[in-house]
C-alpha cells in the first residue's frame, strides 16, 4: 500500500512547500494548513547527500515532535532511516536555523507524545473517520507498520545566543 493521501497529489504540494519556505528565508511556509511547519536537513544514508524535508511539528519540554508517517504508506519515510543512520540535523523553524539532534522516542515516550501529535495535526480526520483524535490514528490504521514518534533536540551550545521558539503544547 502506497498510503492514503498518494504521492500524487501529496508529492508536488510538499515539494512546492519546501520550495517557498526556502526561497522566503522562512518567512512563508511556516504553517501548513494552520499546523506549524518546519523544515529538517537530514544526510543521505547512501548518497550521504543533504536532503530536506517539510514536515508538521509540535513541541514539548523544548523539544521538537514530528511523526515519520509518510501518508500511512506501508514503507517509513527516507528522512527517518537517515536519522536512524546519522541523528545530526539541521532544522529551519520560520527564519531560525539550528543544528540538533534526532532520534526515534521509545515505546514510553511513544505512548506520551501520540495524543499529543493527534491533538496538534488533527486536520479533518474526526469528521471523516469516527473514533479517532487525529490524522496520525487514521494512517495508523491504514498501515501495518509502526508509525514513529521522532523527537528533535535543538543542540544547546549551537543555539547559544538564539532564540529557538518554545512554545509547549502539552497544556493546549
Amino acid at each position: 500500500m502506497d498510503g492514503i493521501f498518494t504521492t500524487r497529489f501529496v508529492g508536488p504540494y510538499l515539494k512546492f512547500h519546501k520550495y517557498v519556505y526556502e526561497k522566503s528565508d522562512g518567512r512563508i511556509g511556516k504553517h501548513s494548513g494552520r499546523v506549524p511547519a518546519l523544515l529538517i536537513t537530514t544526510t543521505g544514508r547512501k548518497s550521504g547527500l543533504a536532503r530536506t524535508n517539510g514536515l508538521t511539528y509540535c513541541r514539548d519540554r523544548g523539544d521538537i515532535i514530528v511523526v515519520a508517517s509518510n501518508g500511512g504508506s506501508d514503507r517509513p519515510p527516507a528522512w527517518l532511516l537517515n536519522i536512524e543512520a546519522d541523528p545530526a540535523v539541521t532544522v529551519r523553524v520560520g527564519r531560525q536555523v539550528f543544528a540538533a539532534t534526532a532520534r526515534v522516542a521509545t515505546a514510553f515516550e511513544q505512548a506520551q507524545l501520540w495524543p499529543l501529535v493527534n491533538r496538534t495535526n488533527r486536520g479533518m480526520s474526526r469528521i471523516f473517520h469516527p473514533g479517532v483524535a487525529g490524522r496520525y490514528d487514521v494512517y495508523q490504521r491504514h498501515t501495518t507498520r509502526i508509525i514513529h514518534v521522532v523527537i528533535i533536540s535543538p543542540d544547546r551550545a549551537a543555539t547559544a545566543g538564539q532564540q529557538v521558539p518554545n512554545r509547549d503544547l502539552t497544556s493546549d
